[in-house]
């Protein structure tokens, strides 16, 4: 009985130690709120998805900042090499204006490809107007055009110079017989330049497709004796036409016949 009754005695007296306690606690508590724990864990986690989101978007804009300041070094590179491309092409844009005869104020001028056919133009003249004045008795020579315009360039275009009158002309103003001779003399004056500048490149054939039937009879002969002077140096000169008179110069010949069955050829060697 003592026992339980020093039990009870205990009991008692924590029952009051605790009641002590409940009502200090109540004390220190009484303005406070009850939280709901479950509604505060769920802020809890949207927080921690926003925060979650927050750095994926840092991720990437620190990744796009990489990228940006890798783009800045490549346009810094760029840009250097665009200053050095453009002091290049100056240079050679330069260059290119002078050969092609670009003018820095908008004028064409005479272009490195015009000035050597202009160089080769002058031999070919020069070389020509030797068979010419022979053609003509010394009455016509010809000689570069000087004239000018935007549209055709000077140094290519040939005028013509008549003892006769002492004046110089367009080539487009001869007769018919004139032209041909003038194209004769060009061309046989082409083929001495070529074999003169190819070393060792012999043109040795030279063929003349009409055009004599134009000429009158002292011009005929001063054209053929020009050719057999030609043909005295070693060429092989072959006339097709339809001209009589040539039949008397020519020994060797291939003569084509028109027959109501069609052409027949024979060969005519006096």
């Amino acid at each position: 009985l003592e026992e339980i009754e020093e039990e009870i005695k205990k009991y008692s007296e924590n029952v009051k130690i605790l009641e002590l306690d409940i009502k200090k606690l109540e004390k220190e508590t009484g303005g406070f709120e009850i939280i709901d724990l479950s509604k505060l864990q769920d802020k809890i986690n949207l927080l921690e998805e926003k925060r979650t989101s927050c750095v994926k978007k840092i991720t990437n804009l620190e990744t796009k900042i990489n990228k940006s300041k890798e783009l800045i070094e490549e346009l810094k590179s760029s840009y250097k090499n665009i200053e050095y491309m453009k002091k290049k092409h100056s240079k050679y844009s330069f260059l290119s204006g002078l050969v092609n005869g670009r003018g820095d104020n908008g004028m064409d001028k005479l272009s490195l490809e015009r000035f050597v056919q202009i160089e080769f133009f002058e031999d070919i003249i020069n070389a020509a107007n030797q068979r010419l004045r022979k053609m003509t008795e010394d009455r016509y020579y010809m000689k570069r055009a000087e004239e000018y315009t935007r549209q055709r360039q000077i140094g290519l275009d040939l005028d013509v110079y008549d003892n006769y009158t002492g004046k110089t002309r367009s080539v487009k103003t001869l007769s018919g017989g004139e032209s041909f001779k003038a194209s004769l003399s060009l061309a046989l004056g082409l083929s001495d330049v070529v074999q003169s500048y190819s070393g060792g490149v012999q043109l040795d054939t030279i063929f003349i497709d009409e055009g004599f039937g134009s000429l009158d009879p002292e011009s005929l002969e001063n054209s053929i004796n020009c050719l057999i002077d030609i043909q005295e140096k070693g060429r092989l000169v072959g006339i097709i036409s339809h001209v009589e008179e040539l039949k008397e110069r020519i020994d060797t010949r291939l003569e084509v016949i028109s027959t109501n069955r069609g052409s027949t050829t024979q060969f005519i060697v006096k």
